[in-house]
């Protein structure tokens, strides 16, 4: 039985599609009064819990972060809320695994997340059962903001010869030569 053949070109479509459906929950998620919004503090600390991880020596091979809005988590906020208000908080659970086959994992409580950049809260990564860093702030909060691909829109009012970008697909043949014997 042979494997359905999937064109290049609808293959990276669909990882267009899936991408764009993502940021956009992210945008209409509904938050909390603090701010927070879930699917953004799971990307966030995916992200930079990666790129920290991998900072300390860890090479990881994927990891995968789900928050949970009002979920302390047992942890402490890093900060105080303001006298008479609730601080929102997230709980965050990722999970995860290096190049060799070993477990990760970071658990905690996130209070603030910053446009993509980073995450406030209450962290700990652990790599085999050794900690791996306990952090209050994750990532580059002063990093600049991510930025979106634009898309090029209609050409305009006698532009209709200028060129336009292309989707340029790549395809690799592997083939392998039995000698006649």
């Amino acid at each position: 039985m042979t494997a359905p053949h999937r064109s290049p070109v609808r293959v990276l479509a669909a990882a267009v599609c899936a991408a764009g459906a993502a940021s956009c929950l992210v945008a209409c998620e509904p938050g909390t009064p603090g701010g927070l919004s879930a699917m953004a503090v799971s990307y966030t600390t995916d992200i930079a819990g990666t790129r920290a991880l991998e900072k300390e020596g860890v090479r990881v091979r994927w990891l995968s972060c789900a928050a949970r809005l009002g979920g302390a988590g047992g942890a402490s906020p890093s900060a105080p809320a303001p006298a008479g208000s609730v601080r929102a908080a997230a709980g965050v659970d990722c999970e995860g695994e290096t190049d060799e086959g070993g477990k990760i994992t970071i658990g905690g409580t996130v209070t603030q997340e910053i446009g993509g950049r980073c995450v406030h809260g209450d962290l700990t990564a652990e790599s085999d059962g050794r900690r791996v860093f306990r952090a209050y702030v994750l990532g580059d909060c002063n990093a600049p903001l991510p930025t979106r691909a634009r898309t090029p829109g209609p050409p305009a009012p006698g532009d209709a010869g200028a060129p336009r970008p292309t989707v340029t697909v790549t395809v690799t043949v592997t083939e392998t030569r039995t000698p006649v014997g």
